[in-house]
């Protein structure tokens, strides 16, 4: 069975590529091999932070594994290379991850997010998958002491999850991810955007939206205070580097 995953760049970033059914079997491969890894579910956002941050780029490319989560990078393959590629949304693979997780025998680690998202993901998951071994932690909306970090480590690794599927927010969970590789002993998955959805929270964007790569515009409306500067700098900045992108690469052809 074929699980490598190859990657292709777009603004700087290794994204990687196949089909969704491909990305599900090499991340529960990861699950498998326990020695340390981690997954960023990359969109708009994420590609501009790593275009403004070098750490960021690299930390992004040292990742085990980089979805194409919003529908305007999977455009940017496309237009790019010319490469067919499916969406690997977070909030796709979340309930499909826990879904295969019970009916694989696995366990799931739930780091970040606030008590009343954990809370609603847990009576989800007892109500759908009560065989699924879970446990969650909802840290202090501060940094960690260097001893409470250590405790976070012993207790994650005591459980011996197959996944740690990580809520602090871009770009401060693929931070935790990278910085907690090699000591937490499962596949780390960054899927902040995904739990308040999957808790019943929030509710996702119509299809007709996701399709026509206009979600950012349905989160907008949602929390307009919020959002309006960052996806409206980050959204103007994403279409001019691709027109850049696309006339550098195409100058000589």
């Amino acid at each position: 069975m074929k699980t490598f995953l190859n990657k292709k760049e777009i603004l700087g970033v290794n994204i990687s590529t196949g089909s969704f059914k491909l990305f599900i079997d090499r991340l529960f491969l990861l699950s498998e091999d326990k020695s340390s890894s981690y997954v960023c579910v990359c969109n708009v956002h994420m590609l501009i932070e790593a275009k403004k941050e070098n750490s960021f780029n690299e930390l992004l490319n040292n990742a085990d594994v980089v979805t194409p989560d919003g529908n305007p990078v999977v455009q940017a393959l496309s237009f790019r290379y010319n490469y067919n590629q499916e969406r690997v949304a977070g909030m796709d693979l979340l309930p499909i991850l826990i879904e295969e997780s019970a009916k694989r025998k696995r366990s799931i680690y739930f780091y970040g997010s606030t008590v009343e998202v954990l809370d609603n993901i847990k009576k989800r998951i007892n109500s759908n998958h009560p065989s699924l071994e879970i446990k969650m932690y909802s840290p202090p909306f501060r940094l960690l002491s260097e001893g409470e970090d250590q405790d976070v480590i012993k207790e994650i690794n005591y459980f011996n999850p197959d996944f740690v599927f990580v809520a602090l927010g871009c770009p401060k969970q693929e931070e935790w991810m990278a910085k907690h590789k090699g000591k937490i002993n499962s596949c780390m998955i960054g899927l902040g955007g995904a739990f308040p959805v999957y808790a019943g929270l929030q509710n996702r964007a119509p299809k007709w939206m996701s399709n026509n790569s206009l979600e950012w515009l349905y989160r907008l409306l949602l929390e307009p205070r919020r959002l309006f500067s960052r996806y409206i700098v980050t959204n103007s900045l994403f279409i001019y580097y691709i027109c850049i992108d696309f006339v550098i690469n195409n100058k000589d052809k």
